[in-house]
């Protein structure tokens, strides 16, 4: 995705490929440095992940740049007035970057939740705490609700960071009536400011009061979500119905009908 649209097609050589690559190659290696010293070479993997993705993101970024610069070369148009023109008249080309924008963000998202995510497991007592990835998980004690199909009972977890409250969480279990089950009820905190979210599964409710505790920090987890909704974004400006196309056509079928 990065390589292939920055090749022109029958026109490349050595040097312009040189010459084209060489802010994305750039800026793949100033990222990918970066994410060393900052302490992400804990995953070698993430770490090749996340340097690839910068190397993609750049070449779709230089390519709209490209074509916005070449723009405004004809006109006394602003830059975003030229970027919209050159997104209306090539909608399939940079409705198709968006697209390929979108699975970048997919791909961090997955290698941010899977290599780097964070799991910690702890038997509670009430008022007893753990720390996982700088959340301080304090436990309070077990909340019961009888239901009509079931027994619920949650525990209840003050999250902390940073020394200050940020919410309270309620993972627990529900017991069944009839089918004599018992399921999991997972809880979740998004934070949508680094698009990571934390877990928190009771995996048991002991008898002396205890939980044995379980918590997943996912960091870029929610970058997943955000992908879909860029990849809806980037299909419906490439099948945005194109007047001018409409028009041509038109023109096309009427003379084949003239001349039928």
């Amino acid at each position: 995705m990065g390589i292939g649209p920055l090749v022109a097609w029958r026109r490349a050589s050595p040097r312009a490929l040189g010459k084209t690559f060489l802010w994305p190659i750039a800026a793949a290696l100033v990222v990918g440095a970066a994410l060393l010293a900052g302490g992400a070479g804990s995953s070698r993997v993430g770490v090749i992940a996340y340097t690839f993705s910068v190397f993609v993101l750049a070449s779709i970024v230089l390519e709209f740049v490209r074509g916005t610069r070449a723009r405004r070369a004809l006109g006394s148009e602003s830059w975003p007035a030229a970027l919209s023109a050159l997104v209306g008249r090539n909608r399939r080309r940079y409705g198709g970057y968006v697209v390929h924008a979108a699975v970048v963000f997919l791909a961090i998202g997955i290698a941010g939740s899977s290599a780097y995510q964070t799991v910690h497991e702890h038997r509670l007592k009430p008022g007893e705490s753990m720390t996982v990835a700088g959340n301080s998980l304090v436990f309070r004690g077990f909340r019961f609700h009888r239901a009509a199909n079931h027994e619920a009972i949650r525990a209840v977890v003050d999250v902390y960071r940073g020394g200050h409250k940020v919410t309270t969480l309620t993972p627990g279990k529900n017991n069944y009536f009839a089918e004599q089950q018992v399921s999991n009820e997972v809880a979740i905190r998004h934070n949508y400011l680094d698009g990571s979210d934390l877990f928190l599964i009771a995996d048991q409710v002991n008898r002396n009061g205890s939980v044995d505790l379980k918590a997943l920090q996912k960091p870029l987890v929610n970058l997943i979500w955000f992908a879909g909704f860029v990849f809806l974004g980037g299909s419906l400006i490439a099948l945005w119905p194109d007047a001018r196309e409409e028009r041509r056509l038109a023109a096309r079928y009427a003379g084949a009908l003239a001349e039928a």
